[in-house]
C-alpha cells in the first residue's frame, strides 16, 4: 500500500495534540502491559496493519508469551487470560463497536475503579483514533521500531 501523507511529519503540530493522552495512561493505575493487549485487539477489530505491527512487536519486547499474542484474538475461548483482562478485552470492544451493554459494564466495574475504567475508555479511544488516521494516510507497515513511540 502506498504511503499518502507522511502524518508525523506533516501533521505534526496536529499529531503533538495526542501525546499528552499518551503520557496520561503511561501513569494510570490500568497499567502498561494491560494497555498494550487492548492496544493489539482494538487494532485487529479495526484492522490497522501498521498497529498490529508496532504493537505486537511492543508486546514481545515486553516479555508478552507468544501464545497471548497469537490467540489475542480469539480470547474468549482461551485460557490464556485472567478475569480483568477478559474484561478490559470486552469493554474495549464494546466501546469499539459503540455499544456498551450493562454486563459489560457491571463486570468492566468488578475489576477497576470507576477512575481506571475512565483510563481504560481513554485508551481505547486513543487507539481507534490512530487506528483511524493510519487507515486514512497508509503509513509504512514493518517500520516501526519497539520504544520508538
Amino acid at each position: 500500500m502506498k504511503q499518502r501523507i507522511k502524518v508525523n511529519e506533516i501533521g505534526q503540530n496536529a499529531m503533538k495534540s495526542l501525546y499528552p493522552m499518551g503520557a496520561h495512561l503511561k501513569k494510570s493505575t490500568v497499567g502498561q502491559p494491560l494497555f498494550d493487549l487492548i492496544y493489539m485487539r482494538v487494532s485487529q477489530i479495526n484492522g490497522c496493519a501498521f498497529c498490529l505491527d508496532m504493537h505486537s512487536k511492543d508486546l514481545r519486547a515486553n516479555q508478552e508469551p507468544e501464545q497471548r499474542i497469537y490467540t489475542l484474538n480469539a480470547w474468549r475461548e482461551t485460557p490464556f487470560f485472567s478475569d480483568k483482562e477478559r474484561a478490559a478485552l470486552a469493554w474495549a470492544e464494546a466501546v469499539t463497536n459503540c455499544s456498551v451493554p450493562d454486563q459489560i459494564y457491571e463486570d468492566a466495574l468488578k475489576h477497576f475503579s470507576e477512575e481506571e475504567l475512565v483510563d481504560l475508555t481513554l485508551g481505547v479511544t486513543a487507539i481507534n483514533t490512530y487506528n483511524r488516521i493510519n487507515h486514512a494516510f497508509h503509513p509504512l507497515v514493518g517500520t516501526y521500531q519497539v520504544g520508538a513511540w
